[in-house]
């Protein structure tokens, strides 16, 4: 790997003393890693678990290819969802009956905002945070444009307390910046906006797999989340939704009146009756292929502990930014308390694409947003001490050398 030139935190022997008695090492064996890289991007696609491409095939050779239609009953097909919900709600600290893996995660948003102003009739506004993810924007944009007298607000986090007023119907904020990694405060945040009267509805996507997540009992009123980070569901995998049980007891209305949420749907009836419970929120068929793929990976999440993942996750950003904090030209956008980080650490860089661009080239691959900022991404089933002594130490390389000003990694691509 070189000399390098980071210095201030531990070397790479101590590293690796740390990962020899690292209670989740066994883990790393679960996944399909390429020789020769360190993957920093499961904050936007996970690894692949090595038993994803069995189950697959299980479903498409065995399940459709030989069974047929019949597996939609012998296979378990129509249940998916709330299997797979129900599998994800320790996760998401939620109740069994609380979570249904459904649709995309613009979709579910969707669903659960129209959801929400409907049950606070007579309030108008959606605040949102001003740079979450574009998706939870858009969305946001989107379902208040159907709403008479709905407007969709854009503020920051730190501005909450100054716009809850009386015609806020619904607040939606990411648990996890996906830009800096900054883990926002849910069981606070959540009282005060019930406080004012409004619903709490949170998008869990950047904090799902990489830390605990107590929906239930920080009194959350909606969530939504993706299982294609941390989860290791796979490109597209299917998303989920969470309902609470309070609200699923008064019948809440959702748009998307699909024929897989109707109570009787092999009734074949014109009109629509919804489906009690979490039920009532789903609306196409499932993705079976994409389920599938979902179900081998929490087959893997549930023999994980998610405070040693949490502990882990710490563990190893506190170490990446003792590494690099030093670097000429370096600022960490990373929060340093534990208590407001993700499992991500955001670098300031002038010219970081071009250095993201020239760490993939040796092998370290983590991601590049608009204007400044390299992310790199944590994940402590898969990840080693060592693995972030090494990326560091290509960072430091990169940075030294120069290397970044080659014209062939100025050239602007798709970046995930």
């Amino acid at each position: 790997m070189g000399t390098g030139k980071i210095t201030g935190a531990l070397t790479r022997e101590e590293c690796a003393a740390l990962d020899a008695v690292d209670p989740l090492a066994e883990f790393r064996k679960e996944f399909a890693l390429p020789d020769g890289v360190i993957y920093l991007d499961g904050n936007s696609l996970g690894a692949l678990p090595v038993r994803t491409p069995e189950r697959v095939r299980q479903v498409v050779e065995e399940e459709w290819g030989r069974d047929l239609i019949r597996s939609w009953n012998d296979a378990g097909w129509f249940e998916q969802p709330y299997a797979l919900g129900r599998r994800i709600a320790p996760l998401v600290g939620a109740r069994a009956d609380e979570v249904a893996v459904c649709d995309t995660t613009s979709v579910n948003l969707f669903k659960v905002l129209a959801a929400a102003l409907r049950l606070r009739p007579g309030r108008g506004t959606v605040l949102g945070d001003a740079e979450a993810f574009p998706t939870d924007l858009y969305i946001a944009e989107g379902v208040t444009g159907l709403v008479e007298g709905a407007r969709s607000v854009l503020i920051r986090p730190e501005e909450l307390d100054a716009h809850l007023d009386g015609d806020v119907a619904a607040v939606v904020l990411s648990h996890v910046d996906y830009r800096t990694g900054e883990l926002l405060d849910m069981p606070g945040i959540t009282a005060r906006v019930q406080a004012a009267g409004a619903l709490m509805i949170w998008d869990v996507c950047h904090s799902v797999g990489a830390l605990p997540v107590e929906l239930g009992a920080s009194g959350a009123d909606f969530a939504i989340g993706c299982t294609y980070k941390y989860l290791n569901g796979g490109p597209g995998a299917p998303a989920f939704l969470y309902v609470a049980e309070r609200h699923l007891a008064a019948g809440p209305v959702q748009p998307l009146s699909g024929w897989f949420g109707h109570a009787r749907p092999f009734a074949f009836e014109p009109g629509y009756d919804p489906k009690e419970g979490i039920g009532r929120f789903l609306c196409s068929s499932p993705s079976l292929l994409g389920q599938a793929a979902l179900g081998a990976s929490l087959d893997v999440w549930e023999r994980a502990d998610l405070a040693a993942v949490r502990a882990k996750s710490l563990a190893l950003t506190d170490l990446f930014i003792a590494l690099v904090e030093d670097l000429d030209g370096i600022e960490v956008a990373t929060p340093r308390e534990h208590a407001r980080r993700g499992s991500q650490v955001a670098l300031r860089f002038a010219d970081g694409y071009p250095v993201v661009q020239a760490l993939i080239a040796r092998g370290v691959i983590g991601d590049f947003r608009a204007p400044d900022l390299m992310r790199f991404g944590f994940t402590p089933l898969y990840l080693s001490h060592v693995d972030v002594w090494d990326a560091a130490q290509q960072l430091a390389e990169v940075l030294e050398s120069g290397e970044w000003r080659d014209e062939r990694f100025s050239r602007r691509g798709e970046v995930t």
